[in-house]
């Protein structure tokens, strides 16, 4: 929706009065858009189709993986996904991302997950090309018969835990390919379900066994300017409520000890637990962070990520300890319940407008009254702070990166339903 002249001159004159009060306190807010241009948020391709995927599209969800919902309009092929996407993307600022898993591989072959090469994401990759947009990738370790028992790469029959190494070694090698072609690193995100529902005898030997498949998976040479590892852990799963093998604790020792980044994803830690008061403690230690970004209502629910407070000490907790050199955002959630390129809009807008919304704080001015013990301005200032007028700067950023202003994109959206959606 293109925005008229009366309209942008009134998001001009509300953002140059924004930009004064933020003056005040020191913040160059022209400077604040040029980096918030820089960060790309990693759009997850599976919220468009429900996780079906295109390899196995018969196959029913497993590994504690489910989708609530029966939205009409889900993308039934790849085509269909990348135009959702580019719907998608249409209404949100900036240059993004798609992060995708191996089960959407744009092939005719009939070919199995150990056998996937880069030839079976050309598409993919010709795609991205075209718009501008830089691919994710993540094997695919559910969903897959040599899954249905819930042991993948620490499965006890050497014969499964190969078939799951070989799918995780070809992951990487389509992941470099990724980064070649499109001239940036690809994040390759490692997660397996494997667990037990009830109290297991032995909780050591399926950590020694994915620790042997995970040094298999990295023993072979990847380019890291063109790819990324990361380990991805899980608090419990439907079917795994006892016992996880791939810990937080688990992963956290093994990514610093082989110079991975680790992945928080809101969802999968304990419902009172929150990940934004973890960030400081890997980045202390580690290098690199990657997050999915989620909104669980109760615990791994994946809703569509709101601007709720959570998110926003996250994107709080990534400006004010200068980390977002070092994290790669994605986001991860499959509502099923509501127009599902609504569902991309909401939350990739939100996690920029959070991020946006921490950079407008005076932070060496806060940092400094806290060091100076000086603790009732702090409180004063951040949250006088809350009600300053950052809408008035987004509608502006929106705006001149030709995107709609405020909420004035779902006409898009109902529009594009009526005309694609609503006819598959």
């Amino acid at each position: 929706m293109v925005q008229n002249t009366e309209s942008l001159k009134n998001i001009q004159t509300s953002y140059n009065e924004a930009k004064k009060l933020y003056a005040q306190h020191g913040i160059d807010v022209d400077k604040v858009l040029e980096q918030l241009a820089a960060i790309k948020i990693s759009l997850h391709c599976w919220q468009g189709d429900d996780v079906k995927g295109f390899l196995n599209k018969e196959k029913e969800l497993s590994g504690g993986i489910a989708v609530t919902g029966s939205y009409p309009g889900r993308a039934r092929n790849p085509e269909e996904l990348r135009r959702d996407l580019e719907q998608a993307l249409a209404l949100i600022p900036g240059r993004h991302k798609v992060n995708l898993h191996a089960i959407y591989a744009d092939t005719e072959e009939t070919v199995d997950l150990d056998a996937l090469e880069p030839k079976h994401f050309e598409r993919w990759v010709h795609w991205a090309k075209e718009q501008g947009l830089g691919l994710d990738f993540n094997p695919t370790c559910f969903s897959h018969e040599k899954a249905n028992d819930g042991f993948t790469l620490s499965h006890s029959d050497p014969e499964i835990r190969n078939f799951w190494i070989a799918h995780c070694k070809a992951s990487r090698r389509i992941s470099e390919s990724f980064g070649q072609a499109l001239g940036q690193p690809c994040v390759t995100n490692f997660w397996v379900p494997d667990g037990y529902k009830d109290t297991p005898i032995d909780r050591l030997s399926p950590r020694v066994r994915l620790q042997q498949s995970l040094d298999e998976i990295f023993s072979e040479e990847i380019d890291e300017r063109y790819n990324i590892d990361a380990v991805e852990s899980k608090l419990f799963g439907i079917g795994s409520e006892s016992y996880v093998v791939g810990s937080h604790e688990f992963y956290m020792g093994y990514a610093l000890s082989r110079g991975k980044a680790v992945c928080f994803d809101a969802g999968h830690f304990h419902p009172t637990e929150t990940i934004s008061n973890k960030l400081s403690s890997w980045l202390l230690f580690g290098d690199q962070l990657l997050l999915h970004v989620s909104r669980p209502v109760r615990w791994d629910s994946d809703h569509v990520v709101t601007m709720d407070d959570e998110l926003l000490e996250i994107a709080r907790e990534l400006v004010r300890g200068q980390f977002l050199e070092r994290t790669h955002i994605g986001l991860d959630f499959f509502d099923g319940s509501i127009n599902h390129i609504a569902a991309w809009v909401i939350g990739t807008r939100n996690t920029i407008k959070a991020l946006l919304r921490a950079m407008l704080e005076p932070i060496e001015l806060l940092k400094q009254i806290e060091l100076d013990g000086d603790y009732t301005t702090r409180l004063v200032l951040v949250e006088e702070l809350k009600s300053y007028p950052f809408g008035a700067i987004w509608d502006y950023y929106c705006a001149t990166n030709g995107v709609p202003v405020r909420e004035s994109w779902l006409s898009d959206v109902k529009q594009y339903e009526v005309d694609v959606l609503s006819k598959r």
